[in-house]
C-alpha cells in the first residue's frame, strides 16, 4: 500500500456510500412515487441503465484524459445528478427521478474503474492485494451509506430529499479525494500506432469470458437480492432501521473480505475463489428462503455480499491477463458494459418479481444467473487444463 492507493481506498468508499443510499431510498421512494408497484426499482435500473450507457463515453474520457480528469468530471456529475434527485422527490416527480438516477450512471461508470486504477498503481506482484483492498475501502461506504439514509430520512419536508441532497455533499468531498492522487501519466498518442487486438478477438478468449462472467453474474445475483431486499422487508413490515440494519452488514460482507481475498486469491488460485463464490450464493439463497425474521435477511445479505466480493475480486484479478497495457480502456470498458448490463435486467427483474410473485420466487429465480456462473468457471476449467498441462 502507498499513498495513492490509500487515498483511492477512500475515493471507493465515498463511491459506496453513494451507491448504498441509492439502493437504500431509491426503491423506497420509487415504491412511494410510481404510478404502479412493479416500477418501484425503476429508479434503481436507471442507475444501472445510465451505467450501461456511459462505458463508452468514460472509456473515451480515460484513454483521451487520463484517469484523474475522467474520475472529476464522474463526480461533477454525481454533484448534480443528486442535486437533482433532491428536487424529485421534494416535487413528487417520479420520472424526473428516473432521469436523475439515469444521469448519475456517468458516475457509477467512472467508479466501477476505480479497482482498475489501483492495479496501476501498484507493483505488478502486488496488484492482486492492491485491487482487493481498494475494495474494501467500501466497507465505509457499507457502514455510512446506510446510516446516512437513516439520518437524513426526515431531512425537510418529503421523506428521503435530504438524502439526495447529502450525497451532493459526499460528491464534493470525493472531488477533493481524487484530486490528490498521483495517476501515472496519460501515454502520449503516437499518430498510426498500433491499438492492439480488435475486441472482438479478446472477448472470445476463455479469460475473457469467465472473468467477465464472474464479475457481471456475480453482480446480477447481488443486484437481483439486494435492491429487492428492502421492499421485501416493508411489505414484512420491517421498519426502515431494520432495512439500513441489513445494508450495513449486506456492505460489511461485500467490502470487509477485501482485506483479505487478495491473498487467498495468491494462496489458492482466482478460480478456487471464484467457486467459493458460488457456494456461498447457493447459501445466501438457502437462508433467505428459511425465514423472513429480520436475522434471516441480515444473515443471507451479508453472505451475499461475500459471495459477491470473491466473484468480483477474482473475476477483476483475472481480467488482467485478457489484454494487452494498449487495450486497457476499451477492454475495461466492455467488462463494464457486461456488468451493467446484468446489474439492468436483475434491476427490472427484482422491482417487478417481488412485488408481483414474493420474496420466496424471487430467490428460487435467482438460482439461474448462479448456476451459469457455475458452469461458466467449470468450462474455464475444461478449457485451460491442456495449457496447464502442457
Amino acid at each position: 500500500m502507498n499513498r495513492n492507493l490509500w487515498l483511492m481506498v477512500a475515493a471507493q468508499g465515498l463511491f459506496l456510500t453513494n451507491n448504498v443510499v441509492f439502493v437504500a431510498v431509491n426503491g423506497l421512494v420509487g415504491l412511494s412515487l410510481a404510478p404502479y408497484n412493479w416500477m418501484a426499482t425503476l429508479p434503481i435500473m436507471g442507475y444501472v441503465v445510465g451505467g450501461a450507457l456511459s462505458t463508452g463515453p468514460v472509456a473515451w474520457t480515460q484513454s483521451r484524459w487520463g484517469r484523474k480528469v475522467s474520475f472529476q468530471i464522474g463526480l461533477a456529475v454525481a454533484f448534480f445528478s443528486a442535486l437533482l434527485g433532491a428536487y424529485a422527490v421534494i416535487t413528487a416527480n417520479f420520472w424526473l427521478l428516473v432521469t436523475a438516477t439515469v444521469i448519475a450512471g456517468y458516475y457509477s461508470a467512472n467508479g466501477q474503474l476505480y479497482r482498475f486504477a489501483a492495479a496501476e498503481l501498484a507493483k505488478p506482484e502486488y496488484r492482486e492485494r492492491a485491487v482487493s483492498m481498494v475494495l474494501a475501502g467500501g466497507i465505509a461506504g457499507g457502514v455510512f451509506g446506510p446510516n446516512l439514509a437513516k439520518w437524513t430520512q426526515h431531512l425537510g419536508d418529503a421523506p428521503f430529499a435530504g438524502a439526495y441532497a447529502t450525497l451532493a455533499l459526499v460528491a464534493l468531498v470525493s472531488m477533493a479525494v481524487v484530486s490528490q492522487v498521483r495517476f501515472p501519466p496519460v501515454p502520449p498518442k503516437v499518430k498510426g500506432a498500433d491499438g492492439g487486438r480488435p475486441l472482438a478477438v479478446i472477448m472470445r478468449q476463455p479469460v475473457f469470458i469467465v472473468s467477465t462472467a464472474a464479475a457481471a453474474l456475480g453482480y446480477g445475483v447481488m443486484n437481483l437480492l439486494m435492491a429487492a431486499s428492502p421492499i421485501a422487508m416493508k411489505m414484512c413490515e420491517h421498519p426502515f432501521n431494520d432495512v439500513a440494519l441489513v445494508l450495513e452488514w449486506h456492505i460489511i460482507g461485500m467490502f470487509a473480505p477485501g482485506f483479505f481475498t487478495g491473498n487467498l486469491i495468491r494462496r489458492f488460485g482466482v478460480i478456487q475463489i471464484m467457486s467459493a463464490g458460488v457456494v456461498l450464493n447457493l447459501l445466501c439463497i438457502a437462508i433467505a428462503l428459511a425465514g423472513v425474521d429480520v436475522m434471516h435477511f441480515v444473515v443471507s445479505m451479508f453472505v451475499l455480499g461475500v459471495g459477491w466480493n470473491f466473484l468480483f475480486t477474482a473475476g477483476t484479478a483475472l481480467s488482467l491477463k485478457a489484454y494487452r497495457p494498449e487495450e486497457r480502456d476499451k477492454v475495461q470498458g466492455a467488462i463494464n458494459f457486461w456488468v451493467f448490463a446484468m446489474m439492468m435486467i436483475s434491476s427490472f427483474a427484482s422491482g417487478a418479481l417481488v412485488t408481483t410473485q414474493g420474496w420466496t420466487l424471487l430467490n428460487y429465480g435467482s438460482l439461474i444467473p448462479v448456476a451459469l456462473t457455475g458452469i461458466a468457471v467449470l468450462w474455464y476449467v475444461l478449457q485451460d487444463r491442456p495449457r496447464r498441462a502442457a
